[in-house]
């Protein structure tokens, strides 16, 4: 008991008014990379404490790679420790993390080429210096070929003007880094790695690093080489160990792989927990310093894993150390009630006359004996939350589409800091447009009653370009729109998928519509096909995308897929999304299925517009440049 507690009314008052744990429960990925949720780090320590152990081993030399392997059934809190191990590493520093997630697998015939996504992407995120981790990369090779002890910090805020001062200064750097670097065996990859310093490129230069073709001027501005669609996989491996290579030099690199358990296949009939699994073996001999963490299903690993035609090659790798996640016992709960009304208080500037208030500690201990996960524990304290000794009942249950509610605000708030990531992925936004639309089967938007919704079925040669088909009526004509979403920058896919939106009769529509943020550049196939397109003879369509429009649609799109997490139904989540009119009043979906307009909207992105401006920062921060950086400037241009 607390004799210095805050008064009883005031604590009443703050419990009536917020019930801290009436929200999301559900660790996703975005929050592996910001923490939003209190650790405790006594729960499950013997698996995080062996991992940190392993990360020492390695920093000190008595081994170079490590394989361990998380078991644990959903909700034992896998997603919990790996956002610990993130914490930790970037409170320490020495080390980059990857964290390979869900919708990142994607087509699990492409790992690799999904895998240098997920990987340029992890090394955008900030590191311990206070930057990316890309550009903790940069200034390493910089200082190495240099000699230099330049500040991550200090020299991307100061690389716009060094670079005005010196236009030629990234092609220079390359040039003394792959003097040190002769075993690199593309000399663009460092190129693009060095680009990241620089405020105005860094987007450009993660994308190319993540194997995306760039707009063709902004390739040339940067002086990099677009890459051809033929052969991506293979590319994409070589420019993953080559990224590996490097951070070997300088950093220990922990990759964690978590959400392997789904249905999905690649063609050779491998699910993705084996496809990850193989991955994984891969890796682990391309990799100088690193842990390989991988969490998983005791019965994946059992039944999947361990059949593999190359089981013990695979699980000798991945699973050298094997830790199973544990269920909460006693003194687990009350640590984990306990931080988590311990943030609630702080927050209140309140203190409580005990840890738990107002939850009775006895009863709290006899949750402990029912084998509960840590989801479990924080639903009973949101369904019992009340002011001591008030007559009125907790509620009995949820009301499933507030359960859907608190999911999507989840999302939707994650999407606040990760819309990068995916405003460029087609594919899922396709698959977030094509959901909602299952929501408005039967309905009546723009005219236009929707009658079915379904994915357009092509060969080989025709895969990828056109994502799905609306069929409906209006005004009493049968219409089928076929939409394609095209966020490429390659003028080549751009063109291909343009070309295959007016074919009509080949793909069975009488409406084909573009669904883009970025213009198509005049004087290509693609310009030519689009003009047909929206030709008065084809009536097509072209839709401008935009963030703002499509965040709903991906947030409620991503609560689909983890709805066994969000203990919610699919019907739930369709009933949520007609009751909000996320689909019906969706400016996107409203313009698809409205009488076209014919025109190319206003206001998209013209890539080469970016590629020309030059970011020209103000001469007092030229001038006031680092000593060590204008010593620099003075050796590479001399």
């Amino acid at each position: 008991m607390n004799d210095f507690h805050s008064s009883i009314p005031d604590l009443n008052k703050a419990i009536a008014s917020q019930n801290p744990f009436d929200r999301s429960l559900i660790v996703r990925s975005n929050d592996i990379w910001k923490p939003s949720f209190p650790d405790v780090p006594s729960i499950n320590a013997h698996a995080s404490d062996a991992i940190f152990q392993a990360i020492e081993q390695i920093r000190a030399g008595y081994r170079t790679v490590s394989g361990i392997t998380i078991k644990a059934e959903k909700g034992l809190g896998k997603s919990h420790l790996i956002s610990r191990i993130r914490r930790r590493l970037l409170e320490e520093g020495g080390s980059f993390f990857v964290y390979m997630s869900d919708v990142d697998y994607g087509n699990l015939n492409r790992v690799h080429a999904n895998f240098l996504t997920t990987l340029s992407l992890s090394l955008k995120q900030i590191g311990n210096e206070g930057v990316m981790q890309w550009q903790e990369l940069a200034t390493a090779l910089i200082n190495e070929a240099l000699g230099k002890t330049l500040i991550p910090q200090n020299l991307v805020k100061q690389f716009s003007g060094a670079l005005a001062k010196n236009p030629k200064l990234v092609d220079t750097l390359t040039a003394k880094v792959l003097q040190i670097k002769p075993n690199i065996e593309n000399p663009y990859l460092i190129q693009a790695i060095l680009w990241t310093l620089a405020s105005d490129k860094v987007s450009f230069a993660t994308n190319w690093l993540s194997g995306k073709a760039l707009a063709q001027a902004q390739a040339d501005a940067m002086g990099l080489p677009n890459s051809t669609e033929e052969d991506k996989e293979g590319e994409a491996f070589q420019t993953v160990c080559q990224i590996l290579d490097l951070i070997g030099d300088y950093r220990t690199l922990v990759i964690g792989f978590d959400e392997l358990e789904s249905v999905d296949r690649n063609e050779a009939g491998f699910s993705r927990a084996q496809v990850v699994a193989l991955l994984v073996k891969d890796l682990y001999g391309k990799i100088k310093r690193g842990v390989l963490m991988t969490a998983i299903f005791d019965e994946t690993w059992q039944f999947q894993i361990r059949a593999l035609p190359q089981a013990e090659s695979v699980t000798a790798r991945m699973g050298e150390k094997i830790f199973d996640l544990q269920y909460l016992n006693a003194d687990d709960v009350l640590t984990l009630v306990s931080q988590w009304l311990k943030e609630f208080y702080e927050s209140k500037g309140l203190t409580p006359p005990y840890p738990v208030y107002p939850f009775n500690e006895g009863e709290l201990r006899e949750l402990g004996k029912e084998r509960l996960i840590v989801r479990k524990v924080l639903e009973e304290c949101a369904k019992n939350w009340k002011v001591p000794n008030d007559p009125t009942p907790p509620p009995t249950a949820a009301d499933p589409l507030h359960q859907v509610e608190l999911a999507f605000n989840n999302e939707l708030n994650a999407l606040e800091e990760t819309i990068e990531k995916y405003f460029d992925d087609s594919n899922i936004l396709a698959e977030a447009l094509y959901f909602a639309f299952l929501a408005l089967k039967g309905e009546t938007v723009e005219r236009l009653q929707v009658e079915e919704i379904e994915k357009v079925q092509t060969k080989a040669v025709d895969k990828g370009y056109l994502h799905f088909r609306v069929r409906g009526q209006e005004d009493g004509r049968s219409t089928k729109i076929v939409v394609a979403v095209v966020q490429e920058s390659g003028a080549k896919f751009v063109s291909a998928a343009l070309k295959r939106l007016i074919e009509y009769q080949k793909f069975d529509m009488t409406r084909g519509c573009l669904v883009r943020s970025k213009d198509v550049k005049p004087k290509t196939v693609g310009k030519q096909c689009l003009d047909q397109l929206l030709s008065q003879e084809l009536g097509g369509e072209f839709v401008k995308l935009a963030s703002e429009d499509i965040k709903p649609l991906l947030a409620i799109y991503f609560v689909n897929k983890a709805r066994t997490d969000y203990d919610v139904t699919e019907d739930q989540i369709l009933e949520f999304i007609v009751q909000k009119k996320l689909a019906a009043e969706n400016y996107i979906i409203c313009e698809i299925l409205s009488d076209p307009s014919g025109q190319i909207p206003n206001g998209l992105v013209d890539e080469n517009e970016i590629a020309e401006s030059t970011s020209i920062p103000d001469t007092t921060e030229i001038n006031n440049l680092d000593e060590a950086l204008d010593n620099l400037l003075g050796q590479i241009s001399g």
